[in-house]
């Protein structure tokens, strides 16, 4: 995948570093991407991100977050990103040198290759199967249903299941009433994550 973004922290950055800091790649880059959302992307367990530290060339490190959501890095070791946004990874990454290591490092954080994130929807749809959606744009419940080709004549759109498995692996199920989000027109209610499970059951006549 070519899709690219990138944060660089400045935490704890003198005036004498001069808006000269940044490399000028990065700041190529930060003009052809402005920082509108990205900044809030959440890091998922297989994003490919570049982690880089201004005049460090030796703790430059191409790095995929594993599955417990966690990297390994020169110096500081293994960091847990969980739950972390780009901004937030970076700040933490910055303060883990900046603690031990470097005075005032500058840390900046691309991710080169998102990972897939899929939902399944199932049952009374027109195109059941697993859904993708963008990695930096959250997806709600009726859009994933639109994508699966929206409700068949037979569905049940009152009682839609949502299966979702938290971090320590129980399920949890909720049952959810989309007739009263359109009515609402509150269609980004019910934001999902990966590897979330729709069903639709059919009407009983």
């Amino acid at each position: 995948m070519n899709c690219r973004l990138i944060f660089a922290c400045f935490l704890g950055l003198t005036a004498a570093a001069g808006p000269g800091a940044l490399r000028a790649d990065e700041a190529a880059a930060a003009q052809d991407n402005p920082p509108a959302t990205r900044l809030d992307y959440t890091l998922q367990a297989s994003d490919l991100i570049k982690v880089q530290v201004f005049q460090e060339l030796d703790l430059d490190r191409e790095v995929r977050l594993s599955q417990e959501y966690t990297v390994t890095l020169p110096l500081i070791g293994t960091v847990n990103l969980r739950g972390k946004t780009v901004r937030q990874a970076c700040e933490l990454i910055q303060d883990l040198y900046n603690r031990h290591y470097r005075v005032n490092p500058q840390v900046s954080i691309m991710v080169m290759e998102f990972a897939s994130r899929t939902v399944n929807v199932l049952g009374a749809v027109n195109k059941a199967g697993a859904v993708d959606f963008p990695p930096e744009q959250p997806m709600a419940l009726l859009d994933a249903i639109a994508k699966a080709g929206g409700f068949s004549r037979l569905a049940d759109r009152s009682k839609v299941k949502l299966t979702r498995v938290q971090p320590g692996g129980r399920a949890e199920m909720q049952v959810i009433d989309a007739d009263e989000i359109i009515q609402a027109r509150a269609q980004d209610t019910w934001l999902l994550q990966k590897d979330d499970v729709i069903y639709v059951p059919e009407r009983i006549f």
